[in-house]
């Protein structure tokens, strides 16, 4: 079983034996069902000799450039495949004409009854992944998705495949999940089921916190994700899971503190798809600031000392070396800026909730941190300028509907990060901003573009920067209030 992690083996045996999982692979067997396609292509007939036909000629001859006219049509052409005349999307709507008739079809012959039988008996992990990857292909339609979800005994055979040992199996039956968590007539039904079987909890947080298979991890991810933002009364169900202690017991009446086991495992299943790839972290982050808008979650992570300090070091290391660096075109802003916002929030929790925990203190984390808020915030000035040529800008309605919801992401990253920074401003000491003006985090260019986004709704905070800055640095601070006239006056 080489997905999992060799010390969770004994966990899997007990889950196996609770939950009843069937069948797991063979090492080395493959994820996905193999289809018959040639080992090599076919030979083609010899070509006759050229012998005394001249010159051969080894490649064909390059094509003329293409000339003004060729080029309208080839823009002109842009949707047609190949040389035909058919078009792109004519095509897409065909197949998916013909997918969904297939989907009614086997919906006509009660095939997802006929998969539950399957599902329930058989123990060969290939034909249980296939059964449910269909059922998954065929809830992507509407109609049938509501008729797969009122089946409660179908329901009920879907969330046993959780309990699988099978990662392609388990794969296909979280997508299946989310498909029906995303239909909104039907999600408080699977809501409803999940929260009934607590076993879930369990085989959810073993797959986060024992699977390699970054794609499990990343669409288990999604069904936490998407079940927290439908539900918050089930994230709090899971937050206090495994707990030893209730929240709102005094701390001197127990030595331990409360285990939380959720968050360990988001934690780990986190650094997992990290190692694979650090942009498909955007889910487990957005489960992270999910937890932080409830109290229970915030404690849930800052009184773990060592998972929140793990997660503290993880967050800070990937806003500081790994997402928007300096080298970085600024542009790179419009692909991070969801999971920008995610981590900066959680960040932004954590050192307003818990700013006496000593990874907090010891690290020194206000500059580095200054520096990177600062430098997201300028490629945001960059990103938002309107080109000189506005005749890009009139390409149509989808782009301006594009531009509005890029506009609005961004504006959530930019409030994310104001409040953030105007924390660390307030708890800046007179040795911190020397050491910042020394080292450059806290030059005239970077504290005008830390004003500009604060100012106005900042400005007691800026103010009593500005006068432990006029302590380290009278000259850099009386430019500034030159730069920005009301702070002078107020001062």
């Amino acid at each position: 079983m080489g997905w999992v992690r060799s010390s969770h083996l004994g966990w899997l045996a007990k889950l196996r034996t609770a939950g009843g999982a069937v069948g797991g692979v063979p090492p080395g067997a493959p994820g996905a069902l193999a289809l018959g396609c040639p080992s090599s292509p076919p030979q083609l007939p010899a070509r006759p000799s050229s012998a005394g036909r001249g010159k051969v000629m080894d490649r064909n001859p390059s094509p003329p450039p293409p000339g003004r006219d060729q080029e309208e049509e080839e823009v002109a052409g842009g949707d047609c495949i190949g040389s035909t005349v058919y078009s792109k999307h004519w095509l897409f709507g065909v197949l998916s004409g013909l997918i969904q008739d297939v989907a009614l079809f086997l919906q006509e012959f009660n095939a997802p009854d006929i998969f539950m039988g399957v599902l329930a008996k058989s123990k060969c992990p290939r034909l249980r992944e296939i059964c449910v990857g269909i059922l998954g292909n065929m809830a992507c339609f509407q109609e049938i998705c509501v008729s797969i979800s009122s089946d409660k005994n179908l329901g009920q055979v879907l969330l046993h495949c959780l309990y699988d040992s099978d990662p392609p199996t388990l794969l296909e039956t979280s997508r299946l999940l989310l498909t029906c968590l995303s239909q909104a007539e039907v999600a408080s039904v699977w809501v409803e089921r999940i929260r009934e079987h607590s076993a879930i909890y369990d085989s959810i947080c073993f797959i986060m916190s024992s699977s390699t298979n970054v794609d499990l991890l990343v669409k288990v991810g999604e069904v936490v994700d998407k079940l927290f933002d439908l539900d918050e009364k089930l994230m709090l169900e899971w937050v206090r899971n495994g707990a030893t202690q209730p929240l709102d017991q005094p701390q001197e009446e127990s030595e331990e503190q409360p285990v939380f086991r959720l968050v360990p495992c988001i934690l780990e299943a986190a650094k997992q798809v990290r190692s694979e790839n650090p942009e498909w972290l955007d889910v487990y982050m957005h489960i992270l600031q999910l937890l932080t808008t409830v109290d229970d979650g915030i404690q849930a992570i800052v009184h773990c000392p060592d998972t929140g300090k793990d997660i503290w070091n993880l967050l800070f290391d990937l806003v500081c070396h790994e997402f928007c660096q300096s080298d970085d075109p600024p542009i790179i802003l419009q692909e991070q800026k969801t999971v920008l916002a995610s981590v900066f929030s959680v960040l932004s929790a954590i050192y307003a909730s818990q700013t006496e925990q000593e990874y907090l203190k010891i690290e020194k984390v206000d500059l580095p941190l200054i520096d990177s808020l600062i430098r997201v915030l300028q490629n945001m000035e960059q990103c938002q300028k309107k080109p000189e040529n506005s005749a890009e800008s009139n390409t149509g309605e989808t782009k301006k509907t594009d531009l509005t919801q890029d506009d609005f992401h961004l504006k959530i990253l930019k409030d994310i990060l104001c409040e953030f920074l105007s924390n660390i401003f307030q708890a800046l000491t007179k040795e911190t901003v020397a050491q910042g003006v020394k080292e450059g985090q806290l030059s005239k260019q970077k504290c005008s573009s830390a004003f500009q986004n604060l100012l106005p709704f900042y400005s007691p905070v800026v103010e009593d920067f500005i006068k432990i800055l006029r302590e380290v640095d009278k000259v850099l601070a009386d430019d500034l209030e030159k730069s920005f006239p009301s702070l002078k006056v107020q001062t």
